[in-house]
């Protein structure tokens, strides 16, 4: 699909991966963003983007901004809490938009989706990950919503003449303070640079692609995959653990903190301690992570630390 001169909607396009993504598309398209504000904030969305605050689970709402002329979405809104405490009202709110968005867009001819998934669709797989791996075992309520989800797109794909592009984030570090490992790190950091508490045992090891690849990537696949349904890890080639993080972001912040341990081979319950994903697939489809883990790392930290000053 050329993304150019077209109505877009992008649907969490408040949020860290939504207002980039609609950053990236605004110069050449019509965007519309759609938040509730629950995990983003409107002073993140492009100005020249047009802007709704609506409730996805809502189908009403939804037929607000998802109208013929729309041509694409890119369905990036998500309770995202991996480690949430309400995981029911989690899975029921993730499945109601998504199937939400799926009906109108059969109802009102609209025929093309991007998806943003996760790599939690994979539970604890062999590394690296290739997207036919099977089965899928998710082991958190946030990776068996994101299959469930995938499942409805499958079947929209096949049954009803959709084009799907379902992508499995790595983690997607970014300029924002949104709770993740890294802001994480600098906010307990600016607070206390003597001592730095890190869940787990440190010994996790994940792979982070920065937020700005990660958009790149998504809009290179759009535009050049063109099966039915399709498919793509997102992530790099490496990989960087917990306490790499903690080394990187006490060096951007010129601290020298005495590590404490919460304990266990994990941060949380449902947390994949170790995840690399293969990119092999979007390698041949003509684009490469240009950064690697560690180097979207550091990037993050750099720009989360200047934001502080």
């Amino acid at each position: 699909m050329d993304l150019s001169g077209k109505r877009v909607l992008v649907t969490g396009g408040a949020g860290l991966v939504g207002s980039h993504m609609a950053a990236r598309l605004v110069d050449d398209n019509d965007v519309l963003v759609a938040d509730d504000l629950s995990n983003g904030h409107v002073e993140w969305v492009p100005d020249a983007a047009s802007f709704a605050e609506v409730d996805l689970t809502d189908p009403e709402q939804v037929a607000e901004v998802l109208t013929p002329d729309v041509d694409v979405v890119f369905h990036f809104a998500a309770s995202k809490n991996v480690n949430t405490d309400r995981p029911r009202a989690q899975f029921e709110s993730n499945n109601a938009m998504t199937y939400n968005l799926l009906e109108r867009m059969d109802q009102v001819g609209v025929d093309s989706i991007a998806f943003t998934s996760s790599s939690t669709v994979y539970g604890e797989a062999p590394r690296p990950t290739p997207e036919d791996y099977a089965p899928l075992e998710p082991i958190s309520i946030y990776g068996a919503s994101k299959l469930a989800e995938e499942g409805l797109l499958s079947t929209y794909a096949t049954a009803h003449g959709l084009t799907v592009w379902t992508f499995r984030f790595a983690n997607i570090p970014g300029p924002a303070f949104d709770g993740s490992v890294i802001p994480d790190f600098v906010e307990k950091l600016d607070a206390n640079p003597e001592k730095l508490t890190i869940l787990g045992d440190g010994r996790q090891e994940k792979s982070y692609l920065h937020v700005e690849e990660c958009v790149d990537a998504i809009r290179h696949a759009v535009e050049h995959a063109d099966d039915a349904h399709n498919v793509y890890n997102l992530g790099t080639r490496t990989t960087t653990s917990v306490n790499r993080i903690a080394d990187i972001v006490a060096d951007e912040m010129g601290v020298d903190p005495e590590y404490e341990y919460t304990g266990g081979d994990r941060g949380w319950t449902g947390d994949v301690p170790k995840m690399r994903l293969s990119v092999e697939k979007l390698s041949a489809l003509g684009w490469e992570p240009p950064l690697s883990s560690d180097e979207s790392v550091r990037k993050t930290a750099r720009q989360l630390v200047d934001q502080l000053d």
